[in-house]
């Protein structure tokens, strides 16, 4: 799993829920106009996680997950979620699924954001806990996971 980082899984999850779209087209549950609000969701996930990136070359920190952190992360939308770029993937994936308003496309969503919090994160927890030891530890205790 170290092989396939948090962006290739977004990646292949938008594909995922674009191919159920077209290999099952009959369940359509949201149409145009309605279904454009996905768009609004997907630019406003893609803005929140390419600002936490961003945020990550300021401070001059590691950003994949399976390197070794330079940096704990507490400012910006750090201080709300713990995992904002997952928060923005996971939000970008609902804007595409909405998107294409099909049912089963939810299925991409919910791989993406069960692997993040299953595997994604946990990981990424254990890691920083034994990087920054106390200091993780008590903004783990004041900051959620996801909002």
């Amino acid at each position: 799993m170290k092989k396939v980082i948090p962006p290739v899984l977004f990646l292949l999850c938008v594909l995922l829920i674009i191919g159920l779209k077209l290999l099952l087209p009959e369940q359509i549950i949201l149409k145009p106009p309605f279904s454009y609000v996905g768009i609004v969701l997907t630019i406003g996930g893609l803005a929140i996680t390419n600002h936490m990136k961003n945020l990550f070359d300021e401070v001059k920190t590691e950003i994949h997950t399976f390197k070794k952190p330079r940096q704990l992360v507490k400012k910006g939308l750090y201080k709300f979620s713990r995992n904002p770029i997952y928060l923005g993937f996971t939000l970008s994936l609902i804007g595409v699924w909405v998107l294409t308003g099909n049912l089963i496309g939810l299925f991409g969503v919910l791989i993406f954001f069960l692997i993040s919090n299953f595997w994604y994160i946990p990981y990424e927890e254990r890691r920083l806990e034994k990087e920054f030891g106390e200091e993780y530890k008590l903004y783990k205790s004041k900051v959620r996971r996801w909002i």
